[in-house]
């Protein structure tokens, strides 16, 4: 249930709605729009009709709420929200880039990362220290050595740094030392950890999952808001189609869809989308157009031999590029960076 309060309701009105809805053990989440006071209410809400809470000085209308996400709904929360992380924000005028490889593997190859994509605009260092693979056999990261190399990275260069985690002990170690923990797609719904990684209260980056509806990435994010954690990004990365042309098929419909239900900022990953770096731009630019608030984009000092995902990663000099041909694009959309 919403609560939309007129335009010209006093504070004492607001207050009033608050101690009613408070007194029946229900939750309400405020948000004060430059034009009207909108309350969101979490819980059984009968009892509020039973009450007359439409009738209460200041109330202008009461609606209804059909999705199961509340929080993350744009309902609750007309005007779009924007995450702070380290020295920048996501979801304002500001393009953001989070650029670096796909595993951590030697200080010198994040510290040359980290130096390349500052220079080309960059203004947060993406890297793996923990790496779900499909193969138990494949490179699982540095863990916690990885975390202390980004972390001599960022403060080298200022930049902020946003990291994957995939259990408990992975975020006990994180939390010391990035800006942003990320949830990968194959543990978007992965309830326990998305529950752990809001009561951080650090900015979470929460990635589509392979074959998850919009509805059910929204309801992942709801499960990091729930735990009192409003900064939530969300990034599209591709999802899980017949189509073999591409790793993944980049849905870059779900940019729009997402700005219509929800009011929080989206990013697009066209690197892990494709799994091919000359598809990489294109798509970026596409993501740009379509409206999303920053992209991820894989970059390594020599990707023929990474560790990781080398065939998607951009040299620093394809990076570079890319950004100089990103820039119209952005400023076009009334962005900048």
């Amino acid at each position: 249930m919403i609560i939309v309060m007129k335009p010209q309701a006093s504070k004492e009105a607001v207050q009033r709605v608050l101690a009613t809805i408070e007194e029946n053990h229900l939750e309400a989440h405020v948000s004060d729009g430059t034009v009207v006071t909108i309350i969101g209410v979490v819980g059984d809400k009968s009892v509020l009709m039973e009450k007359n809470i439409e009738l209460y000085d200041g109330v202008d209308k009461i609606v209804e709420v059909t999705e199961s996400y509340k929080l993350a709904n744009k309902k609750f929360h007309p005007d779009a929200s924007v995450v702070k992380v380290g020295n920048t924000t996501i979801g304002g005028d500001e393009l953001v880039i989070m650029s670096g490889p796909c595993a951590v593997e030697t200080e010198e190859q994040v510290m040359q990362t980290a130096l390349a994509i500052k220079k080309s605009g960059a203004q947060i260092l993406r890297g793996g220290a923990y790496k779900p693979r499909t193969s138990p056999y494949s490179f699982q990261g540095l863990e916690t050595e990885g975390l202390k190399l980004m972390k001599q990275a960022k403060d080298e260069t200022g930049l902020s740094i946003v990291c994957e985690v995939t259990s408990l002990n992975a975020i006990e170690s994180a939390v010391k030392y990035v800006d942003m923990l990320q949830i990968g797609a194959r543990n978007m719904q992965n309830f326990y950890l998305l529950k752990e990684a809001g009561k951080t209260g650090l900015p979470v980056l929460l990635k589509r999952g392979l074959s998850a509806t919009i509805d059910e990435w929204l309801n992942a994010a709801e499960y990091i808001m729930a735990e009192g954690n409003p900064n939530v990004v969300l990034c599209e990365r591709g999802i899980r189609t017949f189509e073999t042309a591409t790793r993944n098929t980049l849905d870059i419909s779900a940019v729009p869809v997402i700005k219509a239900k929800s009011h929080l900022p989206i990013i697009v990953d066209p690197s892990h989308a494709t799994g091919v770096r000359k598809y990489v731009q294109p798509l970026a630019q596409a993501a740009i157009a379509c409206g999303a608030d920053g992209l991820m984009i894989e970059t390594h000092p020599n990707p023929e031999t990474a560790l990781s995902d080398g065939p998607q990663s951009l040299t620093f000099e394809q990076f570079d590029n890319l950004c100089n041909d990103l820039r119209p694009f952005a400023k076009l959309m009334n962005k900048h960076f």
